[in-house]
């Protein structure tokens, strides 16, 4: 599997889990980020395939990040994963952009499932 992901999250322990679960599965995490801001740029550099991005993030929220990177590819794969569950956060990340959305914490059958499923189409 040649598809880069890129992660986000405010929390290093997250960041942590979710490249362990995907290199375990074959897929090549380019890098991380702990805010929407830090994600954009590193967006523009790296061009990833994918990106897994928290919604409740310090600096950039991930609802404003998705924008901006809608803005720069509105072909742009994002999946939200997020503790918020709330089905106006997922509305709304969905209407921004998000093709796909997983509550934390998630079961790892179920992150690869999204991830799959996102990138192949």
């Amino acid at each position: 599997m040649n598809d880069k992901i890129l992660i986000c999250d405010d929390a290093r322990f997250m960041r942590v889990t979710l490249k362990n679960s995907l290199e375990k599965e074959g897929y090549q995490v380019v890098d991380e980020a702990e805010n929407g801001e830090v994600l954009i740029e590193k967006y523009k550099q790296l061009n990833p395939d994918l990106i897994l991005m928290d919604i409740t993030m310090p600096v950039m929220d991930g609802i404003s990040a998705l924008s901006s990177i809608m803005e720069i590819n509105p072909n742009a794969k994002v999946i939200i994963c997020s503790a918020m569950g709330q089905g106006d956060i997922v509305i709304k990340a969905i209407k921004t952009g998000a093709k796909d959305f997983i509550v934390k914490p998630f079961r790892n059958e179920r992150l690869i499932q999204s991830v799959r499923r996102v990138l192949e189409n």
